[in-house]
């Protein structure tokens, strides 16, 4: 099946799904994701019902997993375990792309589209925290602490 290749962007983040999970029985989510040079996604969170495995496409990503920092680049692979606190950063001179896989696909592109709209409601001012962390909450991510 063919994803929408909707490109929903949330600050210095584009992401386009490429499979939802209703397309495979529930069984797998897939999105493609462009980060900014300085780019991150500084809520750092973690998700119990699902696995998240990503793959590198182009440039590096620094993600920082149970406090440690791994780089992602191209044809890297790193597994995000259930529950395993993970964040971000694109701290290089190119954009970084990569390959995000969802087991079971649980996380759709609403959680993004939800997201974008709260941080487009803040007008350039700072967001609203409460209302980010819950719409996490929805979609099975639990902010860090």
């Amino acid at each position: 099946m063919k994803g929408t290749h909707e490109e929903i962007r949330i600050g210095h983040l584009a992401i386009r799904f490429l499979l939802e999970g209703q397309a495979s029985g529930g069984s797998v989510a897939m999105f493609e994701f462009d980060v900014a040079v300085g780019g991150k996604v500084p809520a750092a969170h973690s998700h119990d019902g699902y696995e998240e495995t990503i793959y590198g496409l182009a440039g590096v990503l620094t993600m920082t997993l149970e406090g440690k920092r791994i780089d992602v680049g191209p044809h890297d692979v790193l597994c995000i375990p259930r529950g395993a606190v993970h964040r971000f950063d694109n701290f290089h001179t190119v954009e970084a792309k990569a390959l995000a896989v969802i087991t079971p696909g649980i996380l759709g592109p609403e959680f993004f589209r939800e997201v974008a709209a709260i941080l487009r409601a803040a007008a350039g001012g700072p967001p609203d925290q409460a209302a980010i962390a819950e719409v996490m909450r929805r979609h099975g991510l639990t902010p860090a602490a």
